[in-house]
Protein backbone atom coordinates (compact mmCIF):
# COMPACT_ATOMS: atom_id res chain seq x y z
CA UNK A 1 0.00 0.00 0.00
CA UNK A 2 1.49 3.04 -0.67
CA UNK A 3 1.28 5.89 1.93
CA UNK A 4 2.33 9.09 -0.23
CA UNK A 5 0.53 9.86 -3.14
CA UNK A 6 3.30 10.02 -6.69
CA UNK A 7 1.84 13.59 -8.18
CA UNK A 8 3.81 16.53 -6.93
CA UNK A 9 0.39 18.20 -6.89
CA UNK A 10 -1.00 15.91 -4.15
CA UNK A 11 1.97 15.81 -2.45
CA UNK A 12 2.54 19.54 -2.16
CA UNK A 13 -1.00 19.95 -1.26
CA UNK A 14 -0.32 17.25 1.85
CA UNK A 15 2.68 19.17 2.63
CA UNK A 16 0.83 22.36 2.93
CA UNK A 17 -2.24 21.06 4.66
CA UNK A 18 -1.09 18.60 7.17
CA UNK A 19 0.99 20.75 8.94
CA UNK A 20 -1.66 23.07 9.23
CA UNK A 21 -4.12 20.38 10.36
CA UNK A 22 -1.56 19.41 13.02
CA UNK A 23 -0.79 22.51 14.26
CA UNK A 24 -4.40 23.45 14.81
CA UNK A 25 -5.06 20.59 16.92
CA UNK A 26 -2.40 20.52 18.69
CA UNK A 27 -3.38 24.52 19.74
CA UNK A 28 -7.02 23.10 19.93
CA UNK A 29 -5.73 20.62 22.00
CA UNK A 30 -3.12 22.52 24.15
CA UNK A 31 -4.84 25.83 24.62
CA UNK A 32 -8.18 25.72 24.37
CA UNK A 33 -8.96 22.61 25.34
CA UNK A 34 -7.36 23.52 28.86
CA UNK A 35 -9.49 27.11 28.47
CA UNK A 36 -12.63 24.89 27.66
CA UNK A 37 -12.46 22.42 31.08
CA UNK A 38 -11.76 25.81 33.09
CA UNK A 39 -14.63 27.59 31.56
CA UNK A 40 -17.17 24.47 31.85
CA UNK A 41 -15.76 23.77 35.51
CA UNK A 42 -16.52 27.32 36.94
CA UNK A 43 -20.30 27.58 35.06
CA UNK A 44 -20.97 23.92 36.61
CA UNK A 45 -19.74 24.99 39.99
CA UNK A 46 -21.67 28.64 39.73
CA UNK A 47 -24.74 26.69 38.83
CA UNK A 48 -24.64 23.84 41.42
CA UNK A 49 -24.10 26.87 44.02
CA UNK A 50 -26.78 28.44 43.12
CA UNK A 51 -29.38 25.37 42.98
CA UNK A 52 -27.90 24.35 46.44
CA UNK A 53 -28.93 27.74 47.57
CA UNK A 54 -32.18 27.67 46.87
CA UNK A 55 -32.72 24.20 48.07
CA UNK A 56 -31.50 25.34 51.61
CA UNK A 57 -34.13 28.34 51.28
CA UNK A 58 -36.69 25.98 50.39
CA UNK A 59 -35.92 23.87 53.11
CA UNK A 60 -36.05 26.68 55.48
CA UNK A 61 -39.39 27.80 54.04
CA UNK A 62 -38.74 31.25 52.73
CA UNK A 63 -39.86 31.04 49.64
CA UNK A 64 -39.65 34.69 48.60
CA UNK A 65 -36.34 34.73 48.13
CA UNK A 66 -36.37 31.86 46.80
CA UNK A 67 -38.32 33.34 43.69
CA UNK A 68 -36.32 36.32 44.01
CA UNK A 69 -33.40 34.56 43.72
CA UNK A 70 -34.67 32.52 40.48
CA UNK A 71 -35.82 35.90 39.07
CA UNK A 72 -31.97 36.98 39.66
CA UNK A 73 -30.20 34.00 38.16
CA UNK A 74 -32.83 32.83 35.27
CA UNK A 75 -33.62 29.64 37.08
CA UNK A 76 -37.07 28.01 36.43
CA UNK A 77 -37.92 26.41 39.71
CA UNK A 78 -41.02 23.56 39.74
CA UNK A 79 -42.60 21.09 42.83
CA UNK A 80 -44.07 18.12 41.31
CA UNK A 81 -45.15 15.15 42.66
CA UNK A 82 -44.87 12.84 39.43
CA UNK A 83 -42.34 13.83 36.20
CA UNK A 84 -42.38 11.72 32.87
CA UNK A 85 -39.11 11.71 32.24
CA UNK A 86 -36.70 9.59 30.07
CA UNK A 87 -34.93 6.44 31.87
CA UNK A 88 -31.93 7.66 30.72
CA UNK A 89 -30.08 10.80 32.06
CA UNK A 90 -27.17 12.97 31.37
CA UNK A 91 -25.70 12.80 34.36
CA UNK A 92 -22.55 11.53 32.27
CA UNK A 93 -22.94 13.78 29.23
CA UNK A 94 -20.42 16.38 28.06
CA UNK A 95 -22.87 18.86 28.84
CA UNK A 96 -23.84 18.11 32.62
CA UNK A 97 -21.49 15.44 33.39
CA UNK A 98 -19.65 18.28 35.83
CA UNK A 99 -23.14 19.71 36.71
CA UNK A 100 -24.22 16.55 38.12
CA UNK A 101 -21.35 15.46 39.36
CA UNK A 102 -20.81 18.56 41.67
CA UNK A 103 -24.81 18.61 42.63
CA UNK A 104 -24.17 15.33 43.93
CA UNK A 105 -21.01 15.95 46.00
CA UNK A 106 -22.71 19.21 47.32
CA UNK A 107 -26.03 17.98 47.96
CA UNK A 108 -25.34 14.04 49.37
CA UNK A 109 -28.11 12.56 47.61
CA UNK A 110 -29.61 11.56 44.10
CA UNK A 111 -29.76 13.97 41.38
CA UNK A 112 -30.83 13.48 37.57
CA UNK A 113 -30.07 15.82 35.08
CA UNK A 114 -31.55 16.09 31.67
CA UNK A 115 -30.44 18.01 28.19
CA UNK A 116 -33.26 19.02 25.83
CA UNK A 117 -30.58 19.88 22.63
CA UNK A 118 -33.32 20.19 20.46
CA UNK A 119 -34.79 23.14 22.72
CA UNK A 120 -31.26 24.11 23.99
CA UNK A 121 -32.70 23.55 27.83
CA UNK A 122 -31.60 21.74 30.76
CA UNK A 123 -33.47 20.32 33.67
CA UNK A 124 -32.31 19.35 37.05
CA UNK A 125 -34.43 17.04 39.45
CA UNK A 126 -34.17 17.01 43.17
CA UNK A 127 -36.44 14.12 44.79
CA UNK A 128 -37.23 15.53 48.13
CA UNK A 129 -39.41 13.17 50.31
CA UNK A 130 -42.17 12.58 48.12
CA UNK A 131 -41.98 15.12 45.67
CA UNK A 132 -39.59 16.46 42.99
CA UNK A 133 -37.91 19.83 43.12
CA UNK A 134 -37.25 21.10 39.10
CA UNK A 135 -34.57 23.57 38.20
CA UNK A 136 -34.87 24.67 34.32
CA UNK A 137 -32.64 26.93 32.70
CA UNK A 138 -31.11 27.23 29.17
CA UNK A 139 -28.09 24.83 28.57
CA UNK A 140 -25.65 27.91 27.71
CA UNK A 141 -25.66 28.96 31.48
CA UNK A 142 -24.00 25.05 32.01
CA UNK A 143 -22.07 24.68 28.79
CA UNK A 144 -20.61 26.70 26.22
CA UNK A 145 -21.26 26.49 22.84
CA UNK A 146 -18.32 27.98 21.66
CA UNK A 147 -16.84 24.79 21.25
CA UNK A 148 -18.50 23.83 18.48
CA UNK A 149 -18.03 27.33 16.86
CA UNK A 150 -14.22 26.96 16.84
CA UNK A 151 -14.57 23.36 15.66
CA UNK A 152 -16.38 24.83 12.86
CA UNK A 153 -14.51 27.76 12.64
CA UNK A 154 -10.76 24.85 12.22
CA UNK A 155 -12.74 23.30 9.58
CA UNK A 156 -13.49 26.50 7.72
CA UNK A 157 -9.77 27.19 7.84
CA UNK A 158 -8.65 24.73 6.34
CA UNK A 159 -11.13 24.66 3.81
CA UNK A 160 -10.05 28.60 3.02
CA UNK A 161 -6.25 27.69 3.01
CA UNK A 162 -7.02 25.12 0.80
CA UNK A 163 -9.20 27.38 -1.54
CA UNK A 164 -6.63 30.10 -1.52
CA UNK A 165 -3.21 27.66 -1.87
CA UNK A 166 -4.74 24.95 -4.53
CA UNK A 167 -4.84 27.48 -7.68
CA UNK A 168 -0.61 28.36 -7.28
CA UNK A 169 -0.20 24.91 -6.95
CA UNK A 170 -1.45 24.10 -9.57
CA UNK A 171 0.00 26.85 -11.51
CA UNK A 172 3.36 25.49 -10.27
CA UNK A 173 2.86 21.85 -11.04
CA UNK A 174 1.51 23.02 -14.45
CA UNK A 175 5.30 24.25 -15.15
CA UNK A 176 6.79 21.55 -14.24
CA UNK A 177 5.01 19.64 -16.32
CA UNK A 178 5.49 21.80 -18.91
CA UNK A 179 9.18 21.32 -18.80
CA UNK A 180 8.69 17.69 -18.49
CA UNK A 181 6.49 17.65 -21.61
CA UNK A 182 9.29 19.67 -23.45
CA UNK A 183 12.57 17.51 -22.25
CA UNK A 184 10.70 14.50 -23.56
CA UNK A 185 10.49 16.01 -26.85
CA UNK A 186 13.82 17.35 -26.49
CA UNK A 187 14.61 13.87 -25.95
CA UNK A 188 13.26 12.97 -29.32
CA UNK A 189 15.28 14.80 -30.90
CA UNK A 190 12.20 17.09 -31.68
CA UNK A 191 11.48 20.64 -31.28
CA UNK A 192 8.91 22.81 -28.77
CA UNK A 193 8.42 25.97 -30.20
CA UNK A 194 5.85 27.14 -27.60
CA UNK A 195 8.05 25.94 -24.82
CA UNK A 196 8.18 29.50 -22.78
CA UNK A 197 9.75 29.34 -19.11
CA UNK A 198 7.12 30.26 -16.67
CA UNK A 199 6.08 29.79 -13.09
CA UNK A 200 8.53 30.61 -10.18
CA UNK A 201 12.20 31.81 -10.71
CA UNK A 202 13.18 28.62 -9.47
CA UNK A 203 11.10 26.94 -12.33
CA UNK A 204 11.62 29.61 -15.03
CA UNK A 205 15.64 28.87 -14.21
CA UNK A 206 14.91 25.30 -14.61
CA UNK A 207 13.16 25.80 -18.07
CA UNK A 208 16.21 27.95 -19.03
CA UNK A 209 18.75 25.53 -18.18
CA UNK A 210 16.78 23.00 -20.10
CA UNK A 211 16.87 24.97 -23.26
CA UNK A 212 20.31 25.87 -23.23
CA UNK A 213 20.89 22.42 -22.67
CA UNK A 214 19.09 21.71 -25.86
CA UNK A 215 21.25 24.38 -27.50
CA UNK A 216 24.49 22.73 -26.80
CA UNK A 217 23.20 19.62 -27.78
CA UNK A 218 21.90 20.72 -30.64
CA UNK A 219 25.72 22.41 -31.38
CA UNK A 220 27.31 19.06 -29.94
CA UNK A 221 25.60 16.93 -33.22
CA UNK A 222 26.36 19.97 -35.47
CA UNK A 223 30.21 19.19 -34.13
CA UNK A 224 30.12 16.38 -35.05
CA UNK A 225 28.70 16.08 -38.29
CA UNK A 226 30.79 19.08 -38.91
CA UNK A 227 34.15 17.26 -37.84
CA UNK A 228 32.96 14.44 -40.29
CA UNK A 229 32.75 16.67 -43.36
CA UNK A 230 35.76 18.37 -42.54
CA UNK A 231 37.87 15.01 -42.07
CA UNK A 232 36.43 13.97 -45.38
CA UNK A 233 36.93 17.36 -47.23
CA UNK A 234 40.60 18.68 -45.79
CA UNK A 235 41.83 14.58 -46.31
CA UNK A 236 41.14 14.11 -49.77
CA UNK A 237 42.89 16.99 -51.21
CA UNK A 238 46.78 16.18 -49.89
CA UNK A 239 45.72 12.71 -50.24
CA UNK A 240 44.77 13.49 -53.73
CA UNK A 241 48.03 15.16 -54.66
CA UNK A 242 50.24 12.62 -52.92
CA UNK A 243 48.53 9.64 -55.37
CA UNK A 244 49.06 12.40 -58.40
CA UNK A 245 52.65 13.05 -57.25
CA UNK A 246 53.26 9.69 -57.25
CA UNK A 247 51.53 8.35 -60.09
CA UNK A 248 52.89 10.89 -62.74
CA UNK A 249 56.66 10.22 -61.80
CA UNK A 250 59.08 10.75 -59.26
CA UNK A 251 57.46 12.83 -56.42
CA UNK A 252 58.96 15.17 -54.57
CA UNK A 253 59.93 14.79 -51.68
CA UNK A 254 59.46 18.35 -49.48
CA UNK A 255 56.07 18.64 -51.44
CA UNK A 256 55.43 15.01 -49.89
CA UNK A 257 56.54 15.90 -46.39
CA UNK A 258 54.92 19.60 -46.30
CA UNK A 259 51.62 17.70 -47.21
CA UNK A 260 51.97 14.89 -44.56
CA UNK A 261 52.59 17.61 -42.36
CA UNK A 262 49.98 19.38 -43.11
CA UNK A 263 48.04 16.15 -42.46
CA UNK A 264 49.23 15.37 -39.22
CA UNK A 265 48.23 18.72 -37.91
CA UNK A 266 44.72 18.40 -38.87
CA UNK A 267 44.22 14.62 -37.55
CA UNK A 268 46.11 16.35 -34.62
CA UNK A 269 43.44 19.14 -33.84
CA UNK A 270 40.64 16.63 -35.08
CA UNK A 271 41.81 14.16 -31.81
CA UNK A 272 42.02 16.79 -29.70
CA UNK A 273 38.23 17.99 -30.41
CA UNK A 274 36.90 15.25 -30.14
CA UNK A 275 38.40 14.34 -26.79
CA UNK A 276 37.14 17.13 -24.93
CA UNK A 277 38.52 18.37 -22.40
CA UNK A 278 40.83 16.42 -19.77
CA UNK A 279 38.85 16.38 -16.41
CA UNK A 280 40.61 18.84 -13.63
CA UNK A 281 39.90 19.94 -10.06
CA UNK A 282 38.67 23.24 -10.18
CA UNK A 283 41.09 25.73 -8.08
CA UNK A 284 41.55 29.16 -6.48
CA UNK A 285 42.45 31.18 -9.72
CA UNK A 286 43.76 34.97 -10.83
CA UNK A 287 44.29 35.96 -14.86
CA UNK A 288 47.10 38.18 -15.00
CA UNK A 289 49.89 35.75 -14.38
CA UNK A 290 48.02 33.12 -16.87
CA UNK A 291 47.37 35.72 -19.40
CA UNK A 292 50.60 37.63 -19.19
CA UNK A 293 52.73 33.95 -19.89
CA UNK A 294 50.17 33.12 -22.79
CA UNK A 295 50.85 36.64 -24.36
CA UNK A 296 54.72 36.35 -23.92
CA UNK A 297 54.95 32.53 -25.34
CA UNK A 298 51.97 34.05 -28.23
CA UNK A 299 53.15 36.85 -29.07
CA UNK A 300 56.31 36.58 -31.69
CA UNK A 301 57.36 40.17 -32.67
CA UNK A 302 53.49 41.61 -32.01
CA UNK A 303 53.41 44.33 -29.79
CA UNK A 304 51.46 43.50 -26.90
CA UNK A 305 50.05 45.71 -24.43
CA UNK A 306 48.37 44.42 -21.21
CA UNK A 307 45.92 45.93 -18.73
CA UNK A 308 45.39 44.48 -15.19
CA UNK A 309 43.57 45.54 -12.11
CA UNK A 310 46.00 45.92 -9.14
CA UNK A 311 44.50 43.61 -7.00
CA UNK A 312 43.06 41.37 -9.87
CA UNK A 313 39.87 39.16 -8.89
CA UNK A 314 40.22 35.57 -7.07
CA UNK A 315 37.89 32.67 -8.36
CA UNK A 316 37.50 29.12 -8.39
CA UNK A 317 37.99 27.32 -11.95
CA UNK A 318 40.16 25.04 -13.78
CA UNK A 319 43.26 26.61 -14.78
CA UNK A 320 44.24 24.42 -17.07
CA UNK A 321 41.45 24.52 -19.13
CA UNK A 322 41.26 28.49 -18.96
CA UNK A 323 44.94 28.33 -20.21
CA UNK A 324 44.15 26.37 -23.55
CA UNK A 325 40.74 28.95 -23.81
CA UNK A 326 42.93 32.11 -23.30
CA UNK A 327 46.02 30.32 -25.70
CA UNK A 328 43.81 29.29 -28.22
CA UNK A 329 42.19 33.00 -28.35
CA UNK A 330 45.47 35.29 -28.10
CA UNK A 331 47.31 32.83 -30.53
CA UNK A 332 44.11 33.49 -33.00
CA UNK A 333 44.94 37.47 -32.11
CA UNK A 334 48.49 37.34 -32.89
CA UNK A 335 47.88 35.22 -35.88
CA UNK A 336 46.00 37.99 -37.43
CA UNK A 337 47.55 41.06 -35.74
CA UNK A 338 49.63 43.51 -38.03
CA UNK A 339 52.01 45.00 -35.21
CA UNK A 340 49.80 45.04 -31.88
CA UNK A 341 47.44 43.03 -29.08
CA UNK A 342 45.99 44.26 -25.92
CA UNK A 343 44.88 42.75 -23.12
CA UNK A 344 42.39 44.13 -20.52
CA UNK A 345 40.93 42.58 -17.38
CA UNK A 346 38.06 44.72 -15.88
CA UNK A 347 36.84 42.50 -12.38
CA UNK A 348 33.34 43.84 -11.71
CA UNK A 349 31.36 42.70 -8.39
CA UNK A 350 30.08 39.31 -10.04
CA UNK A 351 31.98 38.64 -12.55
CA UNK A 352 35.65 39.04 -14.39
CA UNK A 353 35.41 40.50 -18.14
CA UNK A 354 38.65 40.30 -20.15
CA UNK A 355 38.82 41.58 -23.57
CA UNK A 356 41.56 40.52 -26.15
CA UNK A 357 42.01 43.20 -28.86
CA UNK A 358 43.82 43.25 -31.90
CA UNK A 359 44.78 45.62 -35.07
CA UNK A 360 44.21 43.14 -37.86
CA UNK A 361 41.72 42.53 -40.64
CA UNK A 362 38.76 42.24 -38.03
CA UNK A 363 35.81 39.17 -38.64
CA UNK A 364 32.76 41.00 -40.57
CA UNK A 365 29.63 40.96 -38.13
CA UNK A 366 27.73 38.49 -40.59
CA UNK A 367 30.29 36.30 -40.20
CA UNK A 368 31.14 35.91 -36.46
CA UNK A 369 28.75 33.19 -35.81
CA UNK A 370 30.88 30.96 -38.41
CA UNK A 371 33.72 32.16 -36.84
CA UNK A 372 32.64 29.89 -33.35
CA UNK A 373 31.61 27.08 -35.27
CA UNK A 374 34.17 24.09 -35.47
CA UNK A 375 36.06 23.42 -38.44
CA UNK A 376 35.50 26.80 -40.40
CA UNK A 377 37.94 28.79 -41.40
CA UNK A 378 36.99 32.16 -42.78
CA UNK A 379 39.27 32.84 -46.61
CA UNK A 380 38.01 36.13 -47.25
CA UNK A 381 38.16 37.30 -43.84
CA UNK A 382 41.08 35.69 -42.51
CA UNK A 383 43.43 34.35 -45.14
CA UNK A 384 43.59 30.65 -45.67
CA UNK A 385 47.63 30.80 -45.60
CA UNK A 386 47.60 31.16 -42.08
CA UNK A 387 46.48 27.82 -41.33
CA UNK A 388 44.64 26.28 -38.63
CA UNK A 389 42.19 23.52 -38.38
CA UNK A 390 39.31 26.14 -37.63
CA UNK A 391 39.37 24.45 -33.78
CA UNK A 392 40.76 27.30 -31.72
CA UNK A 393 38.43 30.07 -31.00
CA UNK A 394 35.14 26.95 -31.30
CA UNK A 395 37.06 25.14 -28.15
CA UNK A 396 37.56 28.05 -26.46
CA UNK A 397 33.92 28.88 -26.59
CA UNK A 398 33.46 25.43 -25.24
CA UNK A 399 35.61 26.00 -22.56
CA UNK A 400 34.03 29.09 -21.70
CA UNK A 401 30.77 28.31 -21.16
CA UNK A 402 31.50 25.17 -18.91
CA UNK A 403 32.79 27.55 -16.37
CA UNK A 404 29.38 29.44 -16.69
CA UNK A 405 30.91 32.23 -19.03
CA UNK A 406 29.83 34.05 -22.65
CA UNK A 407 32.42 34.47 -25.41
CA UNK A 408 31.82 37.52 -28.03
CA UNK A 409 33.04 38.76 -30.71
CA UNK A 410 32.90 42.14 -31.18
CA UNK A 411 34.83 44.89 -33.14
CA UNK A 412 38.27 46.70 -31.23
CA UNK A 413 39.11 50.31 -30.92
CA UNK A 414 42.64 48.93 -32.68
CA UNK A 415 40.49 48.32 -36.04
CA UNK A 416 40.44 44.32 -36.21
CA UNK A 417 38.91 41.99 -33.51
CA UNK A 418 37.72 42.09 -29.95
CA UNK A 419 37.11 38.85 -28.48
CA UNK A 420 35.73 39.67 -24.98
CA UNK A 421 35.09 36.88 -22.08
CA UNK A 422 32.95 37.16 -19.56
CA UNK A 423 33.25 34.87 -16.45
CA UNK A 424 31.33 34.65 -13.08
CA UNK A 425 33.14 35.01 -9.56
Amino acid sequence: MRLFPRSFLWRTILMVLVPLIVAQIIVANAFFGNHWARVHATMARTMSGEIVAMLNLLDSGNDAAVATMARDTGINISVNEKLNRPKRTSNFSREAGLLAADLKAKIKGPVNVYVDRGNRLLFVDVPRDDRIITFATALKNVYSTSTEVFIIWLAGSILIVSVLVAPFIILHTRSIRRIARAANKFGRGLDDPNFVPSGSRETRDAARALITMKERLNRYNRTRTDMLNAVSHDLKSPLARMRLAVETGPADADVLLRDIDRMSEMVDGYLAFARGEVPEIEQETTLPPMLTRIARDAAGDKKIAMNFPEEPALFYARPGALARAFGNITENAARYAKRKIEITEQDKAEYVEITIDDDGVGIPADKRADALRPFVRLDTARGAHTGGTGLGLSIAQTTIENHGGQLFLEDSPLGGLRVRVVLPI
